[in-house]
């Protein structure tokens, strides 16, 4: 008896182990690694909206490899630390292909050792500083040469600002970005003493002293220009300062590179009409696939549920990795890796955008100017840009290329033709 109940049990066992492994291979899983609370959750929730409406619609066409696609979805909460462990256990504990997330640099920073270590793969789809490329990361979002210096080249040759106030939130995006911008606008002649760089933690609500000092830059007659690398709900204060010092964009232009759409719907943008955005796409691009994104969006979140950029470079990233995926027959990473450089897929602007050796894109550089309603008027637009991992305005980064499928090296010395294994401090 006790033989036969064993027997029983064990074949229960396997069945149950059988069944659970069947239910695992019966849907292809990724992760949405989105802050839903938190500072940033006033523009990461809409990210993972818009990777879950990305799936309906793949789900809807039949899924992919013949399965379905399960997006399982956690909340780092905006802690940084929260990102790493949360990569961990979609890879780990809930077996993820691919994850689609992260917003700001010091939570890819966080996720990244995990990420390479776990051999997972991450679609990373917000603007940022560059000087990285991991064999583990799409970048879908715009590197430096794709959004700052084209935004600060179109502040000087339209708007003929003389003088750079450098405002960002206090972590690595935008320092290093400024670190960048400095650089380069001293390499065109601007002075030091014309450069004011200031940084504030996140959530920082108090701008009248900042504010108050730009203003005071263009003592000596001047142009002045604020380059906006702030992030999160912080804007909201700064953009109510600017409005209550009276300070309109004719006075002192604010190009943004972290506020969008989703950023100005909290807002009442009545005073910003004239400040500037920079990103790579707008709601307000005039295009048939652009249409039909926003109708479907709409139709599915709400009327009032405005597009961003971050939206369409998480939108590029998942139709890349499905193409990819599909060439490659599998969802293995080192097979989709393999598969997706070189892969195009349409943007919403008209044109493709394309995965490089580098893992970054190409994309269009648009500036906008902010409208009353809070969309924008698109003032400039170039043809697809290639995104550059490296600055050529940092003399340790010139010398550096990307290139996974020829070189399987992110850090190309083009000087000493080898490989750096230490990646910039910058």
């Amino acid at each position: 008896m006790t033989r036969v109940m064993t027997g029983l049990l064990g074949g229960c066992a396997m069945m149950a182990l059988a069944g659970a492994a069947w239910a695992q291979d019966d849907t292809i899983k990724i992760g949405v690694l989105h802050s839903l609370s938190g500072t940033m959750a006033i523009s990461e929730t809409t990210l993972k909206d818009t990777v879950l409406m990305m799936v309906e619609q793949q789900n809807a066409k039949g899924g992919l490899l013949g399965k379905q696609i399960e997006a399982v979805v956690v909340d780092p909460a905006s802690d940084w630390p929260l990102f790493a462990e949360k990569a961990r256990e979609l890879i780990s504990d809930q077996g993820v292909d691919a994850i689609f997330g992260c917003w700001t640099s010091v939570s890819r920073k966080s996720v990244l050792p995990v990420i390479e270590e776990l051999n997972g793969l991450l679609f990373y789809p917000v603007q940022y500083e560059g000087e990285e490329s991991s064999k583990n990361v799409i970048y879908t979002g715009a590197a430096p040469n794709q959004q700052a210096i084209p935004a600060v080249d179109y502040m000087t040759d339209e708007l003929g600002v003389e003088k750079w106030a450098l405002l960002g939130t206090d972590y690595v995006y935008p320092r290093t970005t400024n670190t960048i911008l400095e650089s380069y606008l001293k390499g065109k002649g601007v002075a030091s003493e014309d450069i004011f760089v200031n940084y504030t933690p996140f959530g920082h609500s108090d701008w009248s002293k900042i504010v108050a000092d730009v203003v005071a830059l263009g003592k000596d007659g001047k142009k002045v220009g604020v380059v906006s690398t702030i992030n999160g709900d912080a804007n909201v204060g700064f953009y109510k300062e600017l409005a209550a010092a009276g300070v309109s964009a004719d006075d002192i232009p604010v190009m943004a590179f972290s506020v969008g759409e989703e950023e100005l719907s909290g807002l009442d943008t009545a005073n910003l009409v004239g400040h500037l955005a920079a990103w790579n796409y707008f709601e307000t691009a005039e295009s048939d696939a652009n249409a039909a994104f926003i109708a479907e969006w709409k139709a599915k979140m709400g009327e009032d549920r405005v597009t961003n950029d971050p939206m369409e470079a998480t939108m590029i990233g998942f139709n890349a990795w499905v193409a990819a995926v599909e060439k490659a027959g599998s969802t293995e990473t080192d097979a989709v890796l393999e598969a997706i450089v070189g892969v195009e897929v349409p943007n919403l602007t008209g044109s493709t955008a394309e995965v490089l050796p580098n893992h970054h894109l190409t994309k269009p550089v648009l500036i906008g100017e902010i409208r009353a309603d809070g969309q924008f008027d698109i003032v400039s637009e170039t043809e697809p840009v290639a995104g550059d991992a490296w600055t050529d305005f940092l003399p340790e980064s010139a010398v550096l290329d990307a290139d996974w499928p020829g070189k399987d090296c992110g850090m190309w010395n083009t000087q000493t033709n080898s490989c750096v294994q230490v990646q910039s401090n910058y």
